[in-house]
């Protein structure tokens, strides 16, 4: 399978793009799974290309090829967050991902994200024929994000032998990220710790969005391995995707949601906190979270010694 994958790498790079056939229709009667050598064998033999109309996103389908094909296809996506839905899935996919500026692959972080009904095929992190394993089929966590750096290699998306894929979609959600805010996704195990003057400091000015406010409730999700943090914000100092909406009392208020890892053990504090964090796939993900008052210490503090990396209104 890892010849396999390197080989038709190779070959699609040589064929002319071909654009995607009609749409999917009913499945059709597919013959028993094929024995390995042969699987390999028919994979070596061809791939072609699929162009996404609109550089983010690819939407296609299995049935647009013959039942016993099982080439490889190429999709090619230029786009810094999308998509990619495979409904009916044979054979195999490989997606490429760029973003749509010039920026060297080391800097770059990838973070996927399946759906959560998404089945039918394995996902691979592949790179010169080499193939580990990101998303399971069968057995993997639903929803479950995974990152790498976009120098580690390609996805490999493998469909998985099925007698009926009438049913099947494989899918998931894709980000490229730069520098330190690709790092807080990947560094998802360690910000149950206090965040330092420092980082706080930092977080002011890197962060999608930065609220003083209070803990309303706090709701464990075990099979997500998350908590879930309702808020009600008293300042909104800045926000992106509009995560916080104003209260509907009108009260000059806004309310929304934050997640965190459910190993940080959140409950609901008393008094005002300054909430700062990230938005990855349409979540507000927490980061630095330091009681109002701290934080007005170590800005103030960090003003009077000329070094704050950025200027926030704290009246």
């Amino acid at each position: 399978m890892r010849g396999a994958a390197w080989a038709a790498r190779r070959r699609a790079g040589q064929q002319w793009p071909r654009s995607p056939g009609s749409g999917p229709g009913p499945p059709p009667l597919l013959p028993p799974p094929l024995p390995p050598l042969l699987l390999l064998l028919l994979l070596l033999g061809g791939a072609s290309a699929q162009y996404s109309s609109d550089l983010c996103s690819w939407k296609g389908s299995g049935l647009t090829r013959e039942a016993h094909s099982k080439e490889v296809e190429q999709v090619y996506l230029r786009c810094s967050a999308g998509s990619v839905e495979w409904m009916y899935p044979t054979g195999a996919l490989i997606v490429n991902l760029r973003p749509n500026t010039f920026s060297p692959a080391r800097n770059l972080t990838v973070c996927i994200k399946p759906f959560r009904d998404s089945s039918g095929a394995n996902i691979y992190l592949e790179k010169t024929g080499e193939l580990r394993l990101l998303v399971r089929d069968i057995g993997g966590e639903p929803g479950q994000v995974q990152c790498f750096n976009l120098e580690q290699g390609g996805l490999f998306v493998e469909a998985t032998p099925q007698q009926d894929i009438s049913r099947r979609t494989t899918g998931f959600q894709y980000e490229l990220m730069s520098g330190q805010r690709g790092l807080d996704l990947r560094v998802l195990s360690a910000p149950c710790r206090p965040c330092s003057d420092t980082e706080v400091l930092l977080a002011i000015c890197t962060s999608d969005f930065v609220v003083q406010g209070f803990i309303q409730d706090v709701t464990h999700v075990p099979e997500q391995q998350a908590s879930v943090i309702s808020l009600r914000v008293s300042r909104l100092h800045r926000q992106k995707s509009r995560v916080f909406q104003p209260a509907p009392e009108g009260s000059g208020h806004w309310l929304g949601r934050v997640t965190t890892l459910l190993e940080c053990g959140v409950r609901p504090g008393h008094g005002e906190f300054l909430f700062t964090g990230h938005v990855h796939f349409g979540e507000a993900q927490l980061g630095c979270a330091p009681r109002f008052s701290d934080f007005q210490r170590m800005y103030r503090d960090a003003e009077e010694r000329g070094i704050n990396p950025c200027e926030i209104k704290m009246e």
